[in-house]
């Protein structure tokens, strides 16, 4: 099943991140050029529900927007001015486009983590 999922996790509370705002985009070939493919809120069950990452992909460049500041401010969480995360951006290559690409996405409102995955 090729494409690529998202699945957001606040690590503090150990719930997903619904409605946390994910953008993705995507470069085709050594070209450097993004476009959007994806904009949307994670889900209830913690995923980014978009058709377009379904898709097969050529290799190419992945750039992911978690906007991490402004979900945790809807949380009721006092971050600082400015916030110590604020829009994490995670750039990673695609080179095998019959494989799936899960990305894991584990934060708090003062780290994250981000991998591979094996969903």
């Amino acid at each position: 099943m090729p494409g690529m999922s998202i699945h957001v996790v606040d690590v503090a509370s150990g719930r997903v991140a619904q409605g946390m705002r994910v953008e993705v985009d995507f470069a085709a070939g050594d070209a450097g050029v993004f476009a959007a493919i994806a904009d949307g809120t994670i889900s209830s069950r913690g995923t980014l529900d978009a058709a377009a990452l379904s898709a097969r992909f050529e290799p190419g460049r992945v750039r992911v927007r978690f906007h991490v500041a402004d979900w945790y401010r809807t949380q009721s969480q006092r971050l600082p001015a400015p916030p110590f995360l604020d829009v994490v951006c995670f750039e990673f290559g695609l080179s095998a486009p019959d494989e799936h690409y899960h990305l894991p996405f584990k934060c708090t409102a003062w780290g994250y983590s981000c991998f591979r995955g094996g969903a």
